[in-house]
């Protein structure tokens, strides 16, 4: 395995790192001042426009795309460095126009959609026009379980039919949400990854309908949000559905290897600046007549925190590896273990932290416990903890599959 970025990739990481660096943290804690002020926060503030423009033109924009005309075309692991860069901050990703779930959305119509629906919601997503979510965890059922999927999209003559209720849908509160890929049961006599279909929805088709917006921690995460969709009857052509009936699982199978990564290297990336941040208070605070970094147990937990964050990083960088050199299927241990890792080590971090920095830790002075809680919400996004722990167990025990079977001889 050769981690090194490469020529363009090395380039690019640097204008990404010192975009980060130059750009976007300077001005992080005056937009967030900003942005609380404001009675309505459901808004694009002007600075995100500014740096969008600004990264654009430096040609940021859409690195997520590898070997694609559609984007810079760098490799899985020349990207996995950029994103580590841009998870030093909230708002990074969208001003490269990088944001999840836009991303997978954007991956899913390059590699399934029409050359139709690459016109009509491609476009102006790789644009940075139109933002877009993705409804598929749904309230009354088990959704780790993707086969328990209740919300169906039936085929009526030259319609396909959605009906359901969606929940967790993140980015449907951005004022430029403009569509939503709806995965529903199609089939449901057929084999259990053919019954379901993706479809793409214009948010403001007749019967969709944004029930309300979900609270993590207390907080809506404005202007992203997270919300609870219903879909009742809502009638749209065939031309709607990616790919075509059933292959919804597929879709989503390729969607999440690559995205995985994408969220596991923002989430080293937000590790190192929780590091950053610890160790800045540790060193300027004083107690018992020393800096806090001196008492206790402090200078183990940076210690562990430094060697958590280098082996999340090692094992996430050989995933994005795997991906390039063998594929989706190539990685499917990987990117379940990276899922677990990374999540966890992430939430240990801040939550020490936050303890590092006392009363300040928790509130928004630092922006610690919004870091705990992307952390503890990441152990469920893209499937829980327990799923992924299974997905590994399972390929563990096939490389010893015939030795079981002579033992139980």
């Amino acid at each position: 395995m050769d981690f090194n970025p490469s020529a363009q990739g090395a380039e690019l990481l640097k204008k990404v790192t010192d975009f980060v660096n130059n750009e976007i943290i300077p001005i992080q804690d005056a937009y967030y001042e900003e942005l609380r002020a404001l009675e309505n926060r459901w808004v694009v503030l002007p600075i995100i426009e500014e740096l969008k423009a600004k990264a654009k033109a430096q040609g940021l924009w859409n690195l997520f795309l590898p070997k694609s005309e559609y984007g810079a075309g760098v490799s899985n692991s020349d990207y996995a460095l950029m994103a580590e860069q841009m998870g030093r901050s909230f708002i990074a990703p969208e001003i490269f126009n990088c944001n999840a779930p836009d991303t997978g959305n954007m991956e899913v119509l390059v590699h399934y959609g029409s050359e139709e629906q690459k016109q009509q919601w491609l476009m102006p997503l790789l644009e940075g026009k139109i933002r877009s979510a993705f409804c598929m965890t749904e309230p009354d059922v088990a959704s780790s379980d993707a086969t328990n999927m209740a919300a169906t999209a039936i085929i009526q003559g030259d319609e396909v039919v959605l009906n359901g209720r969606k929940w967790w849908s993140t980015g449907i509160g951005h004022p430029d949400c403009k569509v939503l890929i709806f995965m529903g049961l199609t089939h449901p006599d057929a084999p259990k990854h053919a019954q379901h279909s993706m479809v793409l929805v214009p948010k403001d088709a007749p019967g969709v309908k944004v029930e309300r917006m979900l609270p993590v921690f207390g907080e809506l995460d404005e202007p992203y949000g997270h919300g609870e969709v219903s879909f009742d009857n809502v009638r749209l052509p065939l031309s709607a559905i990616i790919k075509g009936p059933g292959a919804g699982f597929e879709i989503a199978q390729g969607r999440l290897g690559p995205g995985r990564v994408h969220h596991c290297m923002r989430a080293i990336g937000a590790a190192e600046r929780t590091l950053e941040l610890m160790i800045n208070r540790g060193i300027a605070r004083e107690a018992f007549g020393k800096p806090i970094i001196n008492l206790g147990g402090n200078r183990d937990i940076v210690a562990n925190a430094r060697m958590a964050i280098e082996q999340a990083r090692l094992l996430t960088l050989k995933c994005a590896w795997l991906l390039d050199t063998k594929g989706v299927i190539g990685a499917l241990s990987e990117v379940s273990q990276i899922k677990v890792v990374v999540p966890n080590m992430l939430q240990t971090i801040a939550d020490q932290a936050i303890q590092m920095h006392g009363g300040a830790g928790v509130s928004d002075e630092y922006l610690l416990t919004g870091i705990f809680a992307y952390a503890r919400c990441l152990r469920l996004a893209d499937g829980p903890d327990e799923v992924h722990r299974g997905m590994v167990a399972k390929w563990e025990l096939k490389k010893y599959s015939q030795a079981i079977k002579n033992q139980a001889k």
